[in-house]
């Protein structure tokens, strides 16, 4: 048992996280750095080990066992019927494409019905084989750790360490669990908010537009004329609309070709008429590279418009309806209103255990969002009344903010904030997050000084409500600050937008007692500027020291007075 043990705390010294991102949360590095803890700590405890931990399996091996049973399991299935679905959908697709334009038309109907039900499999194949494998790489992050973390505490608990590394011990412990249940916040939002993004990408499952660049990309065949006939050959191309350049990658190399990818600049795009060639979905390009036309073959009708549509081709471009939320805006109404809301919370409903955190009935929300933006009496609703309970209220706020036609915090800074909140320099985050604030329009800083102000309130009786600032930054990072791109890279920054109004919070005082000296943002100091900077929490490199006898107080009992304290900001 001894030598499994110093085995696995072999395998924990050199464990490695994959982490999503460019850059982790503090409770991430914490959360890092644990499993090289646990080494050190393994290590200390078998120097005065003597039993055998009974309970090893149920607190470690199983719960491990299950996670790569049903997460990465699970994951390789997904796997698989991907790539079962994307060999037939795209082995039918190139059937589809040699169909001729001749045949009846309700023959040409029926196999684009058959392709388009391929294509809608194949396309939800895909979303949910990646957002498995972005759930697993997320959710590993704590399910992984607290068992070895629960291991560790049973190994202390159990045997006969010391009472010195017990004590030690317990408040690493507590400050790790925090580290998880921070963690597991961010996760929570972030993936609600990739089941928001999931379900409307289901819902418009041919759009291939990417936000940045390139502006459009995908498969196409193009039209080559050889001696002894023509055939179509194809390319996988990527389309950059500001400088109207077109690469072409040929995916059917034939032994001995040495064609390579092509870069074309764009000139023109027509649309192909039917009947003049025996393909569908064609269109013409010209190029200031080549002479004469270029015919191409997108693999729809609805693929051929984005792509016209995408080179400014002389093709009448149809857009969808797409239904959406009509937009509020950050008006005198709107100020009113959310006035209104805080007095309500403040004055009935600030020590109820998990306010803004509990979600109101959609029916009462709409019911009294309704009632306030009536245009005929505007503000004419009396939220101290006993109509409206408190759930309602704080469900109908986050809604209104949500919905702005523009965040609290701006489209334009919502790059330089989540930058800002990324900075592992303490001194340099809270100063830049300072001096962006000062950069908001004036009712936009006037707003979210209202919020962050109310919300510091709330959490002065988190021992009543449970709502601690790390708390409130979970549900109001995503409602004040969001990005003007809906992707999944932006939905992976949502855990640095919950740090930014954490720090909000917690230096209230600080930002709002006026703008920095300089108003934009500080430079990060050099190296060999001793900068405050977050240290992850340690527990091997404690100091020895000598302790009064400890009789075995709860994990629990210990943290009992501990609050909403974090590293996110913290001094």
């Amino acid at each position: 048992y001894s030598s499994a043990v110093q085995k696995f705390s072999q395998t924990l010294q050199s464990f490695q996280f994959d982490f999503i991102g460019d850059t982790l949360t503090d409770d991430e590095i914490n959360i890092a750095e644990s499993f090289k803890e646990f080494a050190e700590l393994l290590h200390e405890v078998e120097l005065e080990r003597s039993m055998m931990v009974q309970n090893a399996s149920d607190l470690l091996i199983k719960p491990l066992e299950n996670f790569r049973k049903e997460q990465i399991g699970f994951t390789k299935e997904r796997k698989k019927k991907f790539e079962k679905d994307g060999e037939k959908f795209y082995s039918m697709l190139d059937r589809h494409l040699h169909l001729s334009s001749k045949k009846k038309e309700s023959q040409l109907q029926e196999a684009d019905l058959q392709v388009d039900k391929e294509r809608h499999n194949f396309f939800e194949s895909s979303l949910e084989y990646v957002y498995q494998i972005q759930e697993v790489q997320e959710s590993k992050k704590f399910s992984i750790v607290e068992p070895v973390l629960a291991f560790l505490h049973s190994l202390f608990t159990y045997n006969n360490l010391t009472v010195e590394l017990t004590q030690d011990f317990l408040p690493y412990k507590q400050q790790l669990q925090l580290s998880l249940q921070n963690t597991r916040n961010h996760f929570s939002s972030t993936r609600e908010e990739l089941e928001d993004l999931k379900k409307r990408m289901k819902e418009a499952p041919l759009t291939c537009k990417l936000p940045g660049q390139p502006t459009i990309e995908g498969y196409l065949y193009t039209q080559e004329k050889w001696a002894l006939g023509i055939s179509w050959v194809k390319y996988y191309c990527q389309y950059e609309k500001e400088a109207k350049t077109l690469r072409m990658t040929p995916m059917d190399q034939k032994p001995g070709a040495k064609q390579g990818t092509l870069d074309l600049t764009l000139k023109s795009c027509v649309r192909r008429k039917t009947d003049s060639i025996d393909k569908r979905f064609c269109f013409d390009i010209e190029t200031n590279e080549r002479s004469g036309t270029i015919t191409l073959q997108a693999l729809s009708e609805a693929n051929r418009r984005l792509w016209m549509e995408a080179m400014d081709g002389k093709e009448p471009i149809y857009h969808s309806p797409i239904t959406k939320q009509e937009e509020m805006e950050l008006n005198e109404v709107g100020f009113k209103f959310v006035r209104k809301c805080i007095n309500a919370v403040e004055t009935k409903g600030i020590t109820t255990e998990g306010v803004y955190r509990t979600v109101g009935s959609n029916i009462q929300v709409q019911k009294l969002l309704n009632a306030f933006f009536d245009p005929k009496c505007p503000g004419d609703v009396d939220l101290q009344s006993g109509d409206w309970d408190i759930k309602t209220i704080t469900s109908s706020l986050k809604f209104y903010l949500r919905n702005l036609s523009e965040p609290v915090m701006t489209y334009k800074l919502h790059k330089e904030l989540v930058l800002a909140a990324k900075s592992e320099n303490l001194d340099y985050r809270l100063g830049a997050i300072h001096a962006l604030v000062y950069k908001l329009p004036d009712k936009n800083r006037e707003m979210l000084e209202l919020l962050i102000q109310h919300l510091v309130n709330v959490c002065e009786h988190s021992r009543e409500n449970l709502m601690s600032p790390s708390n409130m930054g979970v549900i109001f990072g995503p409602t004040l600050m969001r990005a003007q791109e809906d992707t999944v890279a932006a939905m992976m920054n949502i855990k640095f937008q919950n740090i930014v109004v954490e720090i909000l919070i917690e230096h209230f005082g600080k930002i709002y007692s006026g703008p920095p000296e300089d108003t934009t943002a500080p430079p990060v100091p050099p190296p060999r500027v001793a900068a405050r900077r977050h240290k992850p929490i340690t527990i091997s490199k404690r100091p020895l020291r000598e302790r009064p006898v400890f009789f075995g107080a709860s994990v629990e009992e210990s943290g009992a007075d501990r609050h909403g304290q974090t590293p996110n900001g913290s001094g």
